[in-house]
């Protein structure tokens, strides 16, 4: 059944490949992006999704942009929160604005993107809601302890909001994505990822954005009615928790 759509950070990278997966399953979808014009707009013309601009770290701006997305294409029942941003640096370097700015993203992003479509999804006894959280809030990883800290929230998050949502047709899931072959490790030294990266990771290679979104399609399907609450590590064996 189509339904809409709306993926956070969905125009590059695993949100490009989660937007067009969910499209392909025959659904419409929203793509929404926080700063880069150029490849929203020519992600917009190589797709045919639509794409919105706001910050998923203002709860206004989630609340004004949802009801644009509603007025221009439908109630939202599957919402993807992957939006995501990285400060990385040692804790004893860290800056505040460093924390804060991903915590905001990373984590009370779900909260300004979830909350305005809830009451929606509640009372049409249907929903999916899909946090992408990482490998990294899982097992931590030094040098990013407000990352792995939000991502870690992101889960409980989940765990919390499937109690609620389960009675009402609503389930919430998340997702902890490896080591994933984007732009992002893209800049990495072939040294560095070949003595340092891929021996973690049992499969020996990296994931593919196109087999996070396979897994994304699955959750926000009928088929997966029954599952919530759930965390699905998509890692290649490289943290078994």
């Amino acid at each position: 059944m189509a339904r809409t759509a709306i993926v956070t950070g969905g125009t590059r990278g695993i949100g490009a490949a989660i937007s067009m997966a969910l499209k392909a399953a025959g659904h419409q979808v929203a793509a929404t992006y926080a700063g880069n014009d150029e490849k929203a707009n020519a992600f917009k013309q190589e797709t045919g999704i639509a794409v919105y601009k706001w910050d998923v770290g203002s709860y206004d701006a989630c609340a004004e942009g949802i009801a644009k997305v509603e007025a221009e294409i439908g109630p939202v029942d599957i919402l993807v929160n992957n939006a995501g941003i990285t400060r990385d640096a040692m804790f004893h370097k860290m800056t505040p604005q460093q924390w804060q700015e991903v915590i905001n993203t990373n984590l009370s992003g779900l909260f300004n993107m979830t909350r305005p479509v809830w009451d929606g999804m509640r009372s049409r006894s249907f929903g999916r809601i899909i946090n992408i959280s990482s490998i990294n809030g899982q097992k931590g990883q030094a040098g990013q302890a407000n990352y792995s800290a939000a991502k870690a929230g992101d889960i409980g998050f989940t765990r919390a909001l499937a109690q609620e949502g389960a009675k009402k047709g609503i389930t919430v899931n998340a997702i902890c994505p490896g080591y994933i072959n984007t732009e992002m490790m893209a800049t990495i030294s072939e040294d560095v990822m070949q003595k340092h990266i891929l021996p973690q990771i049992p499969v020996g290679r990296l994931g593919e954005a196109d087999e996070i979104a396979r897994c994304v399609v699955f959750l926000a399907s009928d088929d997966a009615s029954f599952i919530t609450g759930s965390t699905l590590s998509a890692n290649g064996g490289q943290y078994m928790g």
